[in-house]
């Protein structure tokens, strides 16, 4: 039993004011790898439209396989820091197939996405510098950017959402810093909007600064070839730091890495608290991205999959009745108002059958819940019209559509 009865209490009520307000997140519990089907506890057979396997490599063989190799001949992990007790050559073999993949000169891995973004502006921001953060980026770029402030006392701020008039007026106002750093999503993972990123790069070429782009929604997504928002947008290469993620489509395993210049990863390397506080990633996650990144490289066809299926559930969901978002990535989101709405729609969406998350506040804004469907290259046609049929049905039950 708890030592404190009091503040367990206090937790115990909180919850159970989650549930009378209906938006309690509920588990749910999967028996079977990632994939367009999965069996889920209770439920059976599941179509899944809520996951960021963009491109169907979480159950790919070859990817499976490699990590499986990457165990036997590494073992399960460093069992400590790269540093204490030595760097395996896997992990430099990642870092050097990431940042060719993405277009820079060197990377540096870490355990998770989240860490790489918390490394990389606590780390290399400095008193006297001002970092700017685009309204909609990720929790991670917002968090690393408050801890950053605590540490270094660096100035920070926002900008309003790809409004590249306030971004300018902003960075002005702050023309006597030391560096002016430009934090953005390449995707913003809540609207499926892509950043301005040939706008934003003119931008720092004007008033010297420094771009850093939060790749993750479209790395493996993007570009002709799944090189992410700069190959889309034409800019391929001309990023200076690019943060991105192996938790997606690059596998779904775990683990991130920040992209930039030699001096960049080996200064992080020297000084970045997570990386010298924690171990390094498993060695068969390593193992297993690499061939991710390999098997992308190998069958371009895969992201050109995404992108027709992607084209084909927009047009449907919007010929059923729905409005969502405008945009071109596989991120869809259909807003429907409140957080217990948003809610209520996924669960009875999983009652026919369709794996799919709402969405409400504090992740997005009050009144802008909405259903956010993600579509794979490993749906087939008649997975997304079975989508369509169970959103036509749940919609209309709701009044959403007729």
């Amino acid at each position: 039993m708890a030592l404190n009865q009091a503040f367990t209490k206090g937790l115990e009520d909180t919850i159970e004011q989650l549930k009378r307000d209906k938006v309690y997140k509920r588990l749910n519990y999967l028996e079977s790898p990632q994939s367009a089907h999965v069996q889920m506890e209770g439920r059976g057979d599941v179509l899944i439209l809520s996951s960021n396997n963009y491109l169907g490599l979480s159950d790919e063989p070859s990817v499976i396989e490699a990590g499986i190799e990457g165990l036997k001949k590494y073992g399960a992990g460093t069992a400590s820091v790269r540093f204490i007790c030595g760097t395996y050559t896997i992990h430099r073999e990642l870092e050097d197939v990431l940042a060719k993949f993405v277009g820079t000169e060197a990377s540096l891995s870490f355990v998770a996405a989240w860490n790489a973004n918390e490394a990389f502006t606590a780390t290399i921001a400095q008193e006297g510098d001002f970092v700017i953060s685009d309204a909609l980026n990720h929790a991670s770029i917002i968090d690393s950017m408050r801890l950053a402030k605590a540490i270094t006392k660096c100035t920070t701020g926002v900008y309003k959402h790809s409004d590249m008039d306030d971004l300018r007026a902003k960075l002005a106002e702050q023309k006597g810093a030391k560096r002016r750093f430009i934090w953005t999503d390449g995707v913003f993972s809540m609207e499926g909007a892509i950043a301005k990123l040939p706008e934003i790069l003119q931008i720092a070429r004007d008033t010297d600064s420094i771009v850093v782009v939060d790749d993750s929604h479209a790395t493996g997504v993007l570009g002709k070839t799944g090189r992410g928002t700069a190959e889309h947008c034409g800019v391929f290469g001309e990023v200076d730091v690019i943060t991105s993620t192996l938790g997606k489509a690059l596998g779904g395993a775990a683990g991130g890495f920040v992209a930039g210049s030699a001096a960049v990863a080996d200064y992080l390397t020297q000084r970045a608290r997570p990386q010298l506080f924690s171990n390094a990633l498993p060695t068969t996650v390593a193992a297993s991205a690499m061939q991710a990144v390999r098997f992308v490289v190998e069958h371009p066809e895969r992201v050109e999959t995404l992108r027709e299926n992607t084209a084909y559930f927009r047009e449907q969901i919007t010929e059923a009745g729905f409005k969502p978002l405008p945009g071109e990535t596989p991120i869809i989101p259909i807003i429907v108002g409140e957080t217990a709405a948003a809610i209520q729609m996924s669960d009875m969406l999983l009652d026919e059958g369709v794996f799919v998350t709402g969405f409400g506040f504090p992740v997005v804004p009050k009144g802008e819940a909405r259903v956010r469907c993600q579509i794979s290259a490993s749906h087939t046609r008649d997975d997304l019209d079975q989508a369509i049929r169970a959103f036509k049905k749940v919609g209309a039950k709701l009044g959403i559509v007729r």
